[in-house]
């Protein structure tokens, strides 16, 4: 069998439907060979965004999603997408291809040495020098993806390689399986600690989604009467409207959360790595608090000063082992009366009068039509935050967006693929103007493959966190900020790619534009002018010397 048609029947085992790609010289052997498979290609118009559907495809369905590019500049403008899937833990299979084998290190046309590059921001990488290796590439470095902590893995696949023949029986090989180590050695002294905290409180983050953990999570939060607050990854890990969950953290999280994180004695971290935007000297825990971290990936261990407890070991898992050989004794009622008192205090998603749209307008009209069968991806920056803090997010994987890595841009492709992955649920993406121009030749995408995604443009003329930062911190010297005077009219600019344009100019108009938007069958782009000078608050400021911002929060 050709290499070409092997790889893709290998993918098809898989159970692959679907990969994003952008085809070259070095990879039209595997684009011949797409016209016989059963597999869809979805043709972008720019490789990072391939990788940001890819990974917008995996974060919606838990499978791995799929990209392909050529060599070169192809395989370069994938890293930023592989990038933003490593730094969350999202499985992808990344496939390049190369010059061939004859040629490598002779600087021949389109040549990049991919495996280098790939190597900082996947969990492995395979460079296909013999045919032969192909099965274990596809095989094993499927099985790498999915096991443990999760993350992309990268084929460089030279064209001499993908060109030669294979023995079709070597497909069929079987491999050893990953092995992912585990120690539940402390989980004992894990359960004594939790039997007896008075104020126990868990930060669950995007371990308990990718790990599937979310009942787990609300089991063992019902059974010690402990509130459960999540950075951006874990929305959806347990549903907003619980009694207790408490919502976001970190430095636009809710000040309810913070409050209870300095008040709690003990804190059960799971599947959460304690960055630098979940913790800082401004929500540092009490003295006597002890922190039982949970987590599959030992590098995350101890980087929270106060951590008493390390269980290496996969989420699930461990709170089950937990729950099993917990006595939990009756719950304190003083505990559970004040977090009862901090959740009802926290009601921020108000809708705003007057003429001018505010962005918390713009989210609690989304939570009106947020149910189960809805997706929603954002971009990085204001909108994000806004939509961490206010959207009621009530399962996982309804929530997608770029954490770790914070890529401007993801919003919009990563909707693609999400409507890919789930094409019987509407999804939306809530972005800005500064986000969208990067990624908006992807309008072509979405309208040539029929992926109709709603585009929640929340356009400001500015890029908005940055002018945020800049009013707060640099004295109100905005450089490099402003947009509105050269952004496009996008409502005529998405006509143009054959997509549906809506302008919002009031608030009374957001919720007939949404309406309108999901009930046309196609992409549709909503141009919603926004407040510029709203500011996303609470925020915890980078220098610990300075006070906590709050704006009108009730706190």
């Amino acid at each position: 069998m050709k290499g070409s048609r092997a790889l893709l029947k290998m993918l098809e085992d898989k159970g692959v439907e679907t990969m994003f790609g952008y085809p070259g010289g070095q990879v039209i052997p595997i684009f011949d060979e797409i016209l016989n498979s059963s597999i869809k290609h979805v043709l972008v118009r720019h490789e990072q965004c391939a990788a940001h559907m890819a990974d917008g495809y995996a974060r919606a369905s838990g499978r791995p999603g799929v990209c392909l590019a050529t060599s070169g500049p192809g395989a370069t403008n994938l890293v930023t997408g592989v990038a933003t899937a490593f730094a969350d833990s999202v499985p992808m299979i990344v496939l390049t291809g190369q010059v061939s084998t004859r040629a490598l290190g002779m600087g021949a046309f389109q040549e990049v040495d991919a495996f280098s590059l790939m190597m900082p921001v996947t969990k492995h990488n395979y460079r296909v020098l013999d045919l032969q290796m192909l099965p274990e590439a596809i095989s094993r470095g499927w099985n790498i993806a999915l096991s443990g902590r999760q993350g992309p893995v990268h084929i460089d696949l030279p064209v001499d390689a993908i060109n030669s023949e294979i023995d079709e029986s070597l497909l069929n090989r079987k491999f050893d399986p990953v092995e992912v180590c585990e120690n539940l050695s402390e989980l004992p002294y894990a359960v004594n600690l939790i039997g007896k905290a008075q104020r126990p409180l868990i930060i669950a983050g995007g371990g308990v989604i990718s790990s599937g953990s979310s009942d787990e999570l609300i089991q063992l939060a019902e059974l010690i009467r402990a509130p459960a607050i999540m950075p951006l990854m874990g929305l959806g890990a347990i549903p907003a409207d619980h009694p207790l969950s408490l919502g976001s953290m970190g430095m636009h999280g809710k000040m309810c959360t913070l409050n209870a994180m300095k008040e709690s004695d003990l804190v059960i971290a799971v599947g959460t790595r304690f960055s630098d935007r979940s913790h800082s000297m401004h929500n540092r825990l009490s003295q006597n608090c002890k922190v039982v971290q949970i987590d599959i990936d030992r590098a995350e261990f101890n980087k929270h000063p106060q951590t008493a407890i390390n269980i290496l070991a996969d989420t699930k898992k461990a709170m089950q082992a937990i729950i099993s050989q917990l006595k939990r004794p009756v719950a304190n009622k003083d505990w559970n009366n004040r977090i009862k008192e901090l959740k009802e205090r926290c009601v921020c998603d108000i809708e705003i009068g007057g003429n001018t749209i505010s962005p918390r307008r713009v989210m609690a009209e989304i939570n009106k039509i947020l149910d189960d069968d809805t997706i929603i991806t954002t971009d990085v920056g204001q909108n994000q935050m806004w939509a961490m803090h206010l959207l009621k997010i009530r399962r996982p994987r309804q929530l997608i967006s770029s954490g770790g890595f914070g890529t401007m841009g993801f919003g919009f492709p990563s909707a693609i693929g999400a409507k890919a992955a789930k094409p019987d649920k509407k999804v939306m993406t809530v972005t800005g103007d500064g986000g969208l121009l990067m990624v908006i030749q992807e309008l072509a995408t979405a309208v040539a493959e029929d992926i109709p995604v709603v585009i929640c443009l929340m356009n400001n003329g500015w890029l908005g966190m940055v002018k945020q930062w800049q009013k707060l911190f640099w004295n109100e010297r905005y450089s490099g900020t402003a947009l509105q005077s050269s952004n496009p009219d996008f409502v005529k600019l998405a006509e143009s790619f054959g997509a549906k344009g809506i302008r919002v100019e009031r608030p009374s108009e957001i919720a007939d534009a949404f309406k309108e938007a999901f009930a046309c069958g196609k992409v549709c782009l909503i141009d919603i002018k926004v407040n510029p000078d709203e500011e996303v608050l609470p925020m915890l400021p980078p220098n610990p010397s300075l006070p906590i911002m709050k704006g009108n929060c009730p706190f």
